[in-house]
């Protein structure tokens, strides 16, 4: 049956459009009775109300006012009833396991125990025992508004999720309560089912416990530091008395270890005084804000130099220093809070090699702590030693040395940042230049053949920072090559190359491979070519490490798994990352082979394989250093000077009875005592190196010759290396045996000098050639090769310049022949 048609004249409706209602259905309205509402004038009905719109596009998506209402008035229901609920379940629990904490065990790499670092260090003592002013220091460092606030703060708590959340740093919005909660019922895990237990119990311990009784509790399970657990044990631990005898000043300081306990100790960390102390001054500005300490008590207040670290007797010799590295690196990479990880029932693996960390033991006290005698010399009560060994495939700490014993040397002479690192600085800048595509201000590009003037004192040209430095013994060389430059760490031509690529690519460069950018002294600058910055001997190992690699950085670590109760700790990422080309490392690493082979660091070939690396003195002779590689592991060693009373920076003059300690000395016979015994188990490996185009070209001309022109300046054909020493020197020349006799072309007559002079056959350093990577060609260039290596103790690189005596021909103070090696006192 078809559907009707509509009636005629009927409108079809727009279905958009509600439907009026009909006539039957529409209410009647004033005005509209059976009278005067039968015509229906328009004028006299009253008016029918609209029926709401249904919602379209996208407002059909926004809920309406009284959805959200409804909403919130239900989530507040389900709110409260959780509040009131938590409130009711959670029960306050007896004293967590902190109060009994366990030991952390630290194990080698192959799994033996290294350490176990101890039972936690508690007293608890009444409040009544403790100064009000003490308290008053905690309660400014921690929570100034505790006597008046509630036991919970969500206005904090959210500012602080807020503040997280921006990039501010992980920060606590937790009051006193809350935090006494989490000492001493919880734990320190970072969950939220801790959160939530931390938050019902802080309430309900709110309303039944005094907050005299929450206060004391707070102070007596607090972590200071120093095993120390309580205001007691940590009173005892910095200043050697009950806490009832500590004054304002001592208070605020153990306060603010609370802040981070491990960083804020001065003691353990001298880099880190300028924020303990910045922390400390703000614990006492909240005092006098808070009305407890007048400005004239704050004037007058001086920071209190807390006492020596006492270390416990299971971590003496080496055990102390190592472990104190890997707290430090599970610390400052956040796998574990300080808190955290005093609690103790953690297995940690090292990646220490137990062999090779006892070989790095043995070589320091075969070659440098058998020699001395500080009950005859009063030098060699200064002395201390540092050193650290990465394999740079994997990034892993293998050894470490960090003093003679923990117990008696409590700072880690590996991980400090006191020290200039001195020549040691001057591969980067080298590495950077290549980086870079760097050239001189002439337009030559520089490698290492590329010609720079190492006369002393020569101003550098193109620094916005007059800077004319003095190379070591105030020696000039006249024109030399960059690698020669380096095997003889001429000052004056790096000075001058560090403004030629742009300090600020220098340091990025340095950054890149491995440099922390907070080191101390880090500063842009012509200087910084000088080692001016104060990396830490771990740092440099760093560094030193992406070099051996070609330039592919590995972060290092300590750490190789951290378990508790089945669990394993998750450690971070350490990706390896290509950060400088091959060819800028490895062109490197061919001039510090050439710096051990023929340069101040010869003593490293006693090691017995081929190896990389470069000396470095520091000013006033404070440190000297030798960072040295193969190309399966990274070692770098520095002997520094301090005084053991006062902790002061010291010369090292006369230690040992040298004149002079230098790097090439000491710390490259360690290197190379340790590095023997390190790889006794491995055939020596070649370098593979891939350098940049022209640097394996030989040397231009020596500069008496006519100059050439920028695009010139590298002569064709191989270069000229001089063999391996054979023999010995005498006199500070060398013996027949100590040159092959056929270099006898323009160099030595018979392989030998007699008194450090050339024989009548050796051409002047004018007009010989090779004198580029001491060659025998040149008169005094190649002299080092046979020498004794205990004839330049006195320098650095005891053999920077072994064996050589001042001939006729040899260089002078102030004067210049270039090509010619200086006294062993004059090398730096």
């Amino acid at each position: 049956m078809s559907d009707q048609s509509p009636p005629p004249g009927w409108t079809p409706r727009d279905p958009d459009t509600p439907e009026e209602p009909g006539p039957e259905h529409r209410q009647q309205q004033p005005g509209e009775n059976g009278q005067n509402g039968q015509n229906g004038k328009s004028g006299q009905k009253g008016k029918t109300p609209k029926a709401r719109r249904p919602r379209t596009g996208w407002r059909r998506f926004v809920p309406g006012w009284r959805l959200v209402l409804g909403c919130l008035l239900l989530f507040a229901l389900l709110l409260g009833g959780a509040l009131v609920a938590g409130y009711l379940l959670v029960d306050i629990p007896p004293a967590n396991s902190a109060a009994t904490a366990q030991s952390n065990v630290y194990l080698y790499s192959d799994g033996s125990q290294l350490a176990r670092d101890g039972e936690v260090n508690r007293v608890n003592v009444p409040l009544s025992q403790i100064p009000r002013t003490v308290q008053e220091t905690v309660l400014a460092a921690e929570d100034r508004d505790f006597h008046s606030e509630r036991a919970v703060d969500p206005k904090a708590m959210l500012r602080a999720a807020w503040n997280t959340l921006m990039g501010k740093g992980k920060q606590s919005g937790s009051t006193i309560t809350q935090q006494y909660v989490k000492n001493y019922y919880l734990g320190q895990e970072q969950t939220v089912s801790r959160k939530v237990k931390e938050f019902f119990i802080a309430i309900k311990l709110g309303r039944e416990e005094s907050k005299n009784h929450i206060l004391e509790g707070y102070l007596n399970t607090s972590y200071f530091g120093r095993n120390a657990y309580g205001i007691q044990a940590a009173a005892q631990a910095y200043y050697g008395k009950d806490v009832g005898k500590l004054t304002t000043a001592e208070g605020a300081y153990l306060a603010t270890l609370l802040n981070s306990p491990s960083a804020f100790d001065v003691v353990a960390h001298p880099q880190s005084r300028a924020r303990a102390v910045a922390r400390w001054n703000y614990v006492l500005d909240g005092m006098v804000k808070k009305g407890w300490m007048s400005q004239a008590e704050r004037a007058a207040t001086r920071f209190p130099e807390p006492g020596k670290i006492r270390p416990a007797a299971g971590l003496s010799g080496q055990r102390g220093y190592l472990v104190e590295a890997v707290k430090d690196y599970i610390l400052d990479r956040k796998i574990l809070d300080d808190t955290t990880l005093a609690e103790g029932g953690y297995r940690i693996t090292t990646t220490i090699d137990k062999r090779r960390q006892n070989a790095f033991v043995d070589a320091v006290d075969e070659e440098m702590v058998s020699e001395l005698e500080p009950g005859t010399r009063k030098a060699d009560r200064l002395v201390r030693a540092g050193g650290a060994s990465i394999d740079p495939a994997t990034g892993k700490v293998v050894a470490m040395y960090g003093g003679i014993d923990y117990t008696k040397q409590y700072v880690n002479n590996a991980t400090r940042h006191d020290y200039q690192v001195a020549s040691t600085f001057k591969p980067f800048v080298f590495t950077s230049a290549v980086e870079n595509g760097s050239r001189t201000r002439d337009g030559r590009r520089i490698t290492p053949n590329t010609i720079y003037n190492g006369d002393n004192k020569r101003p550098v040209v193109g620094s916005s920072v007059p800077f004319a430095p003095e190379n070591e013994g105030r020696l000039s060389y006249g024109d030399i090559t960059v690698n020669t430059a380096t095997d003889l760490s001429v000052n004056t031509v790096y000075a001058q190359m560090v403004v030629d690529v742009g300090t600020g690519k220098v340091k990025k460069t340095a950054i890149s491979l491995g440099i922390p950018e907070n080191t101390p002294n880090f500063v842009s600058g012509p200087a910084m070519a000088l080692g001016t910055m104060q990396a830490s001997v771990l740092d440099m190992a760093q560094a030193y490490a992406t070099l051996a690699d070609h330039g592919r950085y590995t972060p290092h670590t300590l750490v190789e798994k951290i378990t508790k109760e089945g669990g394993t700790v998750k450690l971070p990422d350490r990706t390896p990352l290509q950060v400088v080309s091959r060819e800028a490392a490895d062109t490197t690493t061919s001039m510090l082979v050439s710096v051990v082979d023929n340069g101040t660091g010869t003593a490293a070939l006693a090691a017995g394989h081929p190896a990389a690396g470069k000396t470095g003195t520091a000013e006033q002779d404070r440190a000297a250093w030798f960072a040295g590689y193969t190309p399966d592991l990274v070692t770098v060693v520095s002997m520094m000077g301090q005084d053991p009373d006062t902790g002061t920076l010291q010369s090292l003059y006369g230690a040992l009875g040298e004149t002079r300690i230098g790097g090439g000395g000491y710390p490259a016979r360690i290197w190379a005592a340790y590095t023997k015994t390190a790889l006794e188990a491995s055939d020596p490996l070649d370098f593979d190196l891939e350098l940049e185009p022209g640097a394996a070209q030989s040397p231009p001309p020596p500069p008496d010759t006519p100059e050439q022109s920028p695009g010139d300046e590298q002569s064709p054909g191989p270069p000229v290396r001089p063999s391996r020493p054979t023999g010995g020197q005498n006199n500070g020349g060398q013996s027949q045996g100590g040159r092959s006799q056929g270099q006898n072309n323009g160099g030595q007559n018979q392989g030998g000098q007699n008194n450090g002079g050339a024989t009548a056959q050796g051409a002047d350093a004018g007009t010989s050639r090779g004198t580029d990577q001491g060659s025998a060609q040149g008169a005094g260039q190649g002299t080092a090769q046979g020498a004794d290596q205990g004839s330049a103790q006195g320098a650095d690189a005891g053999a920077d310049a072994a064996g050589t005596t001042a001939g006729p021909q040899g260089l002078t103070q102030g004067g210049t022949t270039a090509g010619r090696r200086p006294l062993p006192e004059f090398v730096e």
